[in-house]
Formats: C-alpha cells, sequence, structure tokens
C-alpha cells in the first residue's frame, strides 16, 4: 500500500517544491525532506527508504528506537516531537538529528549524556515564533510579541554546551491558512538565524520549518528542511 502511494505522492510533492523554489529563486538541492513516519507502520519506512527518503521523522521516543532497532543502517532518525528531559538521553547514538530541544535545561541533560558516551549529538533549537501558549520552544515563557534579543541570548547558551552541535533551528508554525499568519512565523525564524550566525558563525544554517499544509510559503521564506507526513503517506492510522 504505502510503495503504490509513494509512486503517486512522492514526485507530485517534488513537483512542488521545484515550482516553489523556482519561483523563489532557490535551487531545490538546498531543502531537505523529512518524511515523517510517526503512527505508520515499518512497511511505511520500507517503502520510504526504497523510494530513495532516508531522513524520518518520529514524534515519539519509544516509537523511534523501536524502529530503528527494527531497521537499523540506511536511516538518518529526526527526533521532532515533545522531549522530556528524563528520555533525552535514550536518543543518543540512535537519533542523528534532535529537532525538538526547547530549553537549555534539556540541551544541559543531553550534554551530560553526550559527554558521558564521548559523543557529539546534533540538534536543531525549536523557537515559538508564533507566541501560541500550546506551543512550547525558546520564546515560550515571553508574555507578548516573540522577543528576538531574549530568544538569542538563550539559544547562544545551548551553542556553549559541550557535546552538543547547534546545526540550526526549527519552528512550527500555527495551522492556519492565513498567510498573514503564517508568513511571519517562518520569516522570524530565519531572522534569527542570521542574528545567531553573526554572533557565533559555528551555529549551522538548517532551518526546520514547512508542513504539508504551508511547505510553500516556509519554502519562500528560506526554509532548508520540510517535515512531511500526510502528503506522502495519507492519513495516519488511528
Amino acid at each position: 500500500m504505502y510503495a503504490e502511494r509513494l509512486r503517486s505522492t512522492l514526485p507530485a510533492l517534488r513537483d512542488r517544491i521545484a515550482a516553489v523554489c523556482a519561483r523563489a529563486g532557490r535551487d531545490p538541492a538546498e531543502v531537505t525532506l523529512v518524511a515523517v513516519t510517526k503512527t505508520h507502520p515499518l512497511e511505511a519506512i520500507d517503502a520510504a527508504v526504497e523510494a530513495g527518503l532516508t531522513d524520518l521523522g518520529e514524534n515519539r521516543v519509544s516509537e523511534l528506537l523501536q524502529k530503528a532497532a527494527a531497521r537499523p543502517g540506511g536511516v538518518r532518525w529526526h527526533m521532532i516531537g515533545h522531549l522530556q528531559r528524563r528520555k533525552a538521553p535514550e536518543l543518543i547514538g540512535v537519533a542523528d538529528l534532535i529537532q525538538s530541544v526547547d530549553t537549555v535545561r534539556l540541551g544541559e541533560r543531553l550534554s551530560r549524556k553526550a559527554q558521558e558516551l564521548g559523543v557529539e549529538v546534533g540538534i536543531l533549537a525549536q523557537v515559538n515564533t508564533s507566541g501560541e501558549a500550546s506551543k512550547g520552544g525558546f520564546g515560550s515563557e515571553r508574555e507578548g510579541p516573540f522577543d528576538a534579543p531574549a530568544t538569542l541570548s538563550e539559544i547562544l547558551a545551548l551553542s556553549e554546551l559541550p557535546g552538543l552541535r547547534l546545526e540550526g533551528l526549527m519552528t512550527m508554525a500555527p495551522f492556519v491558512h492565513d498567510e498573514a499568519v503564517l508568513r511571519p512565523s517562518f520569516s522570524r525564524l530565519r531572522e534569527l538565524s542570521e542574528h545567531l550566525r553573526c554572533a557565533d558563525p559555528s551555529i549551522g544554517t538548517t532551518l526546520s520549518m514547512g508542513m504539508t499544509n504551508d511547505l510553500d510559503l516556509a519554502i519562500e521564506e528560506g526554509s532548508t528542511m520540510l517535515r512531511i507526513g500526510t502528503a506522502l503517506f495519507g492519513p495516519r492510522p488511528t
């Protein structure tokens, strides 16, 4: 089922990405596609890899660990969901990129475990650029509009933790279709990235933003990494 679905959905998605990149004057090769396999069975992973999709995203620690153990090798695993500090160490050595590091305290927990194991962990700092109370991320504790200077200071502190490699930033835009709401969520992340790299050029340029419903705007605003589930695999199993 999944292999058959991807034969139509993946080319359509790549055509959509290429068209948006052409309008924005960008190279589609600049945009990494992370296939979100959360709640989908191993059949979806097999079909994704067969189709050439090797960056896969999961929302839950337990599901990522189980799938990574069942399908070792050939996959770059992304943790994209909310991460509890007590579970965070389990991902080290398994997840290739932890996208949802939303506090310095979580970063410190990962840093301690990484140093204990003698490894370096790739992370993204999750930023709440929309101001939604329901979303986590750096900036969530602010009252009122997104506070770039304060968020900048906190993320710079995160970047200094040993054992962590800050590859860039991630955000989740509001689940709406209003461009006037969505576009600022993405542009703020890009602008924050520019300020961060001025302060610390070692911070990576990854901007993980954009999902099935808003990827066009995300690419126009500089996304380098899309997290796509529904457009590839269809509705998640219940």
